[in-house]
């Protein structure tokens, strides 16, 4: 049992926890659970197979890569097998289950699609849930899984949102790794080269919000939705040279490697300028709300995931003060009649329009990410995404976007629990985008 003192800021309207004998149980660093030894359960071994998804693992991989027993390893694969959430591959390998699997096709190679179903969007996630909300939001759907032993696996799944053609994807490995950097953009690459009249990009999935301890409407909660686009208040970043502006950027990465930032932005803003139309007439319309009940409904019926949104006492923040000390603060709270709250009173998701980012040094230390944030006026960081839009740059995509739902406060990777619903809720956004869209003319 621990002992806090609450104190109170009349101005800011909002109470501090300060914890004097024990940390919370979800403190904001991480610095020392790199070094954790990870245990061998069935949800961590699931999670591996998951995030690997479509790439097979193989026991002798698993517990090379994490320090334990291969036998013990192959009895949890086992006890997975026998509840149906994983199966046999060749080569004593194993792979999940999708709920969908007796309508998944396994190729050796991508059939020909015929002009007129030739997909114009694609939509690219990097982990299993954000691949299974994408896909809640497609009519007509139909997937691909092409099996390697060499190199990446690859997923596709070809469907409708409205009068477009959409392929989705999901990369086989994330992170900073050179085998997961590599991965994601060759699996970018292949996609692209696979599917090319693809003419829009939406990379999509779960990311770290970027809290605003005092200000509401600048505030990113768990559960609200950030899209990608140019800085807001773009004078008060750093000048470039000459005291001039910096060009507009969507997408920050910082390699702290070689002190080298990237900064990215689509040379056609047409999916940014659609994102700002939605997020002007929010008060009246909010048609991914919809969307994110439709998608809910659909996974309720064909998974024993659940996608609904967590308990609001689940959304803690906390704010590092130094020296190792957190405290938990309560969240701004919104003028009455707020954007948050439905006809029923429960919170909903926002949208917020801002830069992302990422750096292969963020997630290990929170000042350092809040000073980055601050910096490039980022509104949410995420995994390492910057190979995949390497990719899409390469190939002279001109016209891709980032939604991401908010799943934590610090890459999109650290809370489990609310990572299915920031998922849904970034897919419905997708959708409400492509809806907005014109017509195809180019099949």
């Amino acid at each position: 049992m621990f002992i806090f003192t609450t104190l109170i800021l009349a101005r800011a309207g909002y109470e501090i926890y300060l914890f004097k004998d024990e940390p919370p149980a979800s403190p904001v660093s991480s610095e020392d659970s790199q070094f954790e030894v990870v245990p061998l359960t069935p949800e961590k071994i699931l999670e591996i197979i998951e995030q690997a998804y479509p790439n097979p693992v193989n026991p002798e991989d698993l517990a090379r890569d994490y320090g334990w027993s291969e036998e013990e390893v192959f009895k949890v694969l086992i006890a997975l097998k026998e509840r149906g959430l994983i199966k046999s591959m060749e080569y004593n390998s194993f792979t999940r289950i999708h709920h969908e699997d007796k309508e998944i096709k396994v190729v050796k190679q991508m059939p020909t699609i015929a002009s007129n179903k030739q997909p114009t969007i694609a939509i690219v996630t990097a982990q299993y849930c954000e691949k299974l909300a994408v896909d809640a939001m497609l009519e007509n759907k139909e997937t691909f899984v092409r099996y390697t032993t060499v190199g990446e696996s690859n997923v596709y799944t070809l469907g409708n949102i409205g009068a477009h053609r959409i392929v989705t994807t999901k990369l086989p490995t994330i992170g900073s790794t050179r085998e997961a950097t590599t991965a994601s953009g060759n699996t970018t690459t292949r996609l692209l080269g696979t599917f090319q009249k693809v003419d829009y990009v939406f990379i999509v999935g779960c990311a770290g919000g970027i809290p605003h301890y005092t200000d509401y409407r600048k505030h990113v909660r768990l559960g609200d939705v950030v899209i990608s686009t140019a800085p807001v208040d773009r004078n008060s970043l750093t000048n470039g040279l000459n005291g001039q502006p910096q060009k507009p950027y969507c997408y920050v990465f910082s390699n702290n490697e070689d002190g080298e930032v990237k900064k990215y932005y689509p040379l056609n803003a047409c999916l940014q300028e659609i994102a700002q139309s939605l997020q002007e007439h929010a008060d009246c319309r909010k048609p991914w709300e919809l969307y994110l009940d439709d998608g809910l409904a659909d996974l309720k019926e064909k998974i024993e995931n659940d996608f609904s949104r967590p308990a609001p006492n689940t959304d803690k923040l906390y704010m590092n003060i130094g020296n190792r000390d957190v405290i938990e603060v309560a969240h701004p709270v919104g003028p009455e009649g707020s954007d948050s709250v439905d006809a029923q009173g429960k919170i909903t998701s926002r949208i917020h329009l801002g830069p992302i980012g990422s750096g292969r040094d963020l997630v290990k230390s929170d000042t350092r990410r809040i000073e980055f944030a601050r910096e490039y006026g980022l509104l949410a960081t995420d995994v390492e995404m910057n190979t995949a839009l390497d990719s899409v740059v390469g190939n002279c995509r001109d016209s891709f976007i980032i939604v991401k739902g908010i799943s934590d406060y610090k890459d999109g990777q650290s809370n489990k629990k609310w990572q299915n619903y920031a998922s849904l809720a970034a897919a419905s956004v997708v959708k409400s985008i492509i809806c907005a869209m014109d017509a195809p003319n180019n099949v």
